[in-house]
């Protein structure tokens, strides 16, 4: 099977693969998103709180609910 694409001169044309090493600082910084975003939605409350009051906690709510942490 060819993989090949025609342009729009009716040219074969092949897609470029990224290399891992222009992919791998993405997929890190792609990585530590999540995991800030994971600590904002499932552990920012009471104690272990970064930020104080509980604003985050009330922003991100509805979030802890439908991802099934529990909350109160």
């Amino acid at each position: 099977m060819n993989d090949a694409v025609l342009d729009h001169a009716g040219q074969s044309t092949q897609p470029t693969p990224i290399p891992l090493r222009e992919l791998l600082p993405w997929a890190i910084f792609g990585g530590l998103l999540f995991l800030l975003a994971l600590y904002f939605i499932g552990a920012e409350q009471g104690a272990t709180s970064l930020v104080p009051g509980m604003y985050v906690h009330e922003f991100v709510h509805d979030g802890r609910h439908l991802l099934g942490f529990p909350c109160h």
